[in-house]
This record gives C-alpha cells, structure tokens and sequence, in this order.
C-alpha cells in the first residue's frame, strides 16, 4: 500500500517544488521592490538640498553625462527611426493613395510612444549601466560603507543627483528625439515616396494634439526615474566583487527594459482607453 503513494508523491513533488522556487522568486521581487522605493523616496527627500555647491556640481556632472554624450547615439537612433517608420507606413499608404498621409502617422507615433520608448531604452543601455557600473565597484571596494561612516547619506551624495538628472534629462532628450524622427521621416517622404517636403509637414502639425505630446513627455519622466532608481539600487546592493558588478550592470539593462515597456504600456491604456 505505501508503493503507490510514494509513486503520486513522486510525481506531485516536482511541481510542489516548482511553486516553492516560484514563491521565493516572487518574495526576493517584492523585497527588492520595496527596498528600491525606499531609496527612491529618500533621495526625493534630499532635492530640497541640491542647491549646495557639491550637490549643484554634481547634478551638473551627471546632467553632462546623461545628455551631452549621449546625443550621438540618440541622434543616429532617433534619425532613422523617423526614416523607417516613414518608409513602413508610406508603403502600404500607397496600397490605398493615402501616402501624403505618413506625416501625420509618424508624427503621432514618434510623440506618443517612439520616441520616449527609443529614448529610455537608449540611456538605459548607456547611462542606467554606467551607473551600476559605477555604483557597483564603489560598492565592493567599500567606498558605500566609506562614506556611512563620515556620516554622508549615499542616498544624498550619490542617488539624488542621478535621480534629478535622469528626470530632467528624459523628457529634453525626447523632444530632440522626435524632432529628428520626424525629419528623417521627412526626408525618406520627399525622396522616395514621392510627397513633397511641405505636404509632410502640414499634415505632420495638422492632426497630433497637445495630449499626444504631453503624454511622450511624460511618459519620458517616468522612465528617468525607472531607470535612476533600478541602476542605483542595483549598483549599490553589489556583493561578490567583479562578478558582482558585471551581474549588476546586467540586471540593470534588463530590469529597466522590462518596465520600461510595461510601464508604457499601462500609462497608453491610462490615457488612451
């Protein structure tokens, strides 16, 4: 009689096991989710202070590294993002005789959702992994557990101003981005679908609305702050050394994706339906 109930017991223990691994993941999320909001709130709290000098030259610094030297990489992107969408759209207008129409569509979308989207998987692959990086060697070479004990908060010293400048940076990068985007949608129209520059331009202004634009610009708010508070939280809770900063950096790149297009998404469904 005991052969068989070893048999089912067998056969219930792997997805006994599997919902166990699932619960622990799930646990070790909400921790790290609730932990990350913590610092993210802090370090909201410490803005009052960023008119001090050492504040003001570091929020200035990272403002240089989140914009300034990302333009290149936002310029080519954002440019021939505009070019394919135009291209796309524009070839199955002509089906239908409606190309002269590819203005209005590319512009809509590059305010709406390409262009934020672009945008913050750019800094997040650039600027978000920096920052882990960064974060995360101070980590584990104890320059964290440095400055606690000069009594210097890093959620003041390090987090705040790579907060402000995601924040402030997100939303001005997006702009940029749509502008080009619709150039070089402009452009691909004129030269190979055969709609004159002008035309593409009345019919880029003549149906996006205001809410079109404030929704991508905010929208590109709320990325900066993703991305801030997941590459801060992963670069200063590094363990394990080099192997922990290159885990680290990962983690960042990936986490940020992931909430980036969930976090879009929810606030399209928000403002949208």
């Amino acid at each position: 009689m005991i052969a068989p109930f070893k048999e089912i017991y067998r056969y219930l223990d792997l997805p006994i096991r599997s919902f166990r691994r699932l619960g622990n993941i799930l646990l070790i999320a909400c921790h790290d989710m609730g932990n990350a909001l913590i610092m993210l709130a802090s370090a909201t709290l410490y803005i009052r202070t960023i008119w001090k000098p050492r504040a003001r030259r570091e929020t200035a610094q990272q403002l240089y590294v989140t914009g300034i030297k990302s333009l290149g990489v936002i310029t080519v992107v954002a440019f021939f993002t505009g070019m394919i969408l135009a291209l796309q759209t524009g070839l199955e207008l002509r089906r239908f005789g409606q190309e002269v129409n590819i203005g209005t569509a590319v512009t809509i979308v590059m305010i709406r959702e390409m262009g934020p989207f672009m945008t913050a998987l750019i800094i997040a692959a650039s600027v978000g992994s920096a920052i882990a990086a960064q974060l995360g060697t101070m980590a584990v070479s104890e320059e964290i557990s440095a400055l606690e004990v000069m009594s210097i908060n890093p959620n003041r010293f390090l987090v705040m101003p790579r907060l402000v400048a995601l924040a402030v940076m997100m939303p001005i990068l997006t702009v940029y981005t749509n502008i080009l985007g619709i150039l070089g949608g402009g452009i691909v129209g004129s030269t190979q679908l055969g709609v004159a520059f002008q035309a593409y331009l009345d019919n880029a202004t003549r149906y996006a609305e205001n809410k079109d634009l404030y929704v991508g610009l905010f929208k590109a708010f709320v990325f900066g702050i993703i991305i801030a508070t997941v590459s801060c939280y992963q670069g200063l809770n590094t363990t394990e050394g080099a192997v922990g900063v290159g885990r680290a950096t990962r983690q960042t790149v990936i986490i940020s994706f992931l909430m980036i297009l969930i976090v879009g998404y929810m606030i399209t469904r928000l403002f949208y339906i």
